[in-house]
């Protein structure tokens, strides 16, 4: 398996993946659960540069080929500027009223989501990211990289805490509760 940083061509095989870790807060933006429509907004903001989902904030994991895992991470001091396009298009196209929280502030780099193809689920390829993450952003640069997770996804939860990450406080985003962890230099 090789970790590599995205590439605008990859556009349409991460989509998918990382609607798997966020349909539910798609679905809150676009204001209608419908698959097709959330892939296609992630897939539309995915490639195109300097917005949150961009392929810019985006390694994929890859074997034979096939993009297997992605996961999205950009620095939290610039999640007003990359959100912004997502905001402009939503309230334009899908619900005037969309005002979320930022998920995330200066301090960390932020791992918005992550998610493996349902095929190769089971093999570590999850852990294997974020152990990459970890490599790269905590011991290579000194950051803090930071995430939230859902408090009815026990099994997440645990791996973030095997590997590290600490819980630090919690969040809310679109309605949802969830817990932030971090995980820094020491």
């Amino acid at each position: 398996m090789n970790i590599r940083k995205a590439d605008k061509s990859d556009s349409k095989y991460i989509a998918p993946i990382l609607l798997l870790a966020m349909e539910d807060i798609i679905y809150k933006f676009l204001n209608k659960k419908d698959y097709a429509s959330a892939k296609d907004f992630l897939e539309y903001f995915i490639e195109r540069e300097n917005n949150q989902y961009s392929y810019q904030n985006c390694f994929v994991a890859e074997e034979s080929d096939e993009i297997i895992g992605a996961v999205n991470i950009y620095n939290g001091a610039d999640i007003e500027t990359l959100r912004n396009p997502i905001i402009e298009f939503v309230r334009k196209n899908h619900n005037p009223e969309f005002d979320p929280e930022f998920e995330t502030k200066e301090g960390e780099f932020y791992i918005d989501s992550l998610g493996v193809n349902p095929n190769h689920q089971g093999k570590g390829i999850g852990s294997k990211l974020l152990v990459f993450l970890i490599n790269e952003y905590v011991h290579q640069n000194k950051q803090t990289l930071g995430l939230l997770v859902e408090e009815d996804n026990p099994l997440a939860k645990n791996l973030y805490l095997k590997l590290g990450f600490k819980i630090v406080g919690e969040k809310t985003l679109v309605g949802k509760k969830l817990e932030h962890l971090q995980i820094g230099p020491e």
